[in-house]
């Protein structure tokens, strides 16, 4: 078997510091999606779409070994979107939040290989939103990104920072979603211990 692939390790795009704002060129990358709307702490979808993506992935993880290619598997992640994007700054409203989980997933695995690894996680846990599991890529491109280290209630003031100082400052404008990769699993870490990497898709300012 291969060598064990952390992605995190080799990936620019997993890189990030805290007070910096960096701009980075992202790959497109494959990911394990299930979507949903509403606060993160209260809405039953959110629990159950974490619910159905671990398995997914710890299965495709298996099912990797098979071909004698290994990973790791890879942090929650989540593209976030309101129809008013104060909604995660100013305001905070979690109520207005519209939300897709992820789990990057490498290019070799394929379709038949995410129905596989459903079917067989159906015979054992059945999570409720198993069947909204699908495999999609993701091309964000040209990119600001940061560390953020704490509560995500704590969030909203470097949003702020990024959307309306830096971001304008080096002539960009935010083009794709708020998109939040968890590298501490905010189940188990205490919020004010939690390591997120908050990044906005960017674009050359309007003339």
């Amino acid at each position: 078997m291969s060598e064990k692939i952390d992605f995190k390790r080799t990936l620019d795009a997993y890189r990030a510091r805290r007070g910096d704002f960096r701009v980075v060129d992202v790959p497109p990358l494959q990911y394990l999606m299930v979507d949903g709307h509403g606060d993160p702490n209260s809405s039953p979808d959110f629990a159950a779409a974490v619910e159905a993506l671990y398995p997914v992935a710890y299965r495709l993880k298996f099912a990797s070994r098979d071909l004698g290619r290994d990973h790791v598997v890879m942090p929650l992640e989540g593209t976030w979107w309101a129809e008013d994007m104060t909604a995660f700054t100013s305001e905070r409203d979690k109520s207005r939040w519209s939300w897709t989980l992820m789990i990057m997933t490498p290019d070799w695995i394929d379709p038949a290989m995410l129905d596989a690894a459903v079917a067989t996680v159906a015979e054992t846990t059945a999570p409720a939103r198993l069947a909204d599991v699908r495999l999609e890529t993701l091309a964000e491109g040209r990119c600001v990104q940061t560390l953020h280290v704490g509560s995500f209630d704590d969030e909203g003031p470097v949003l702020a920072r990024m959307h309306d100082d830096v971001i304008p400052g080096l002539g960009l404008r935010m083009t794709g979603r708020h998109h939040e990769i968890y590298l501490s699993d905010f189940r188990r870490v205490p919020p004010e211990r939690r390591r997120t990497i908050l990044r906005q898709p960017v674009g050359p300012a309007e003339a």
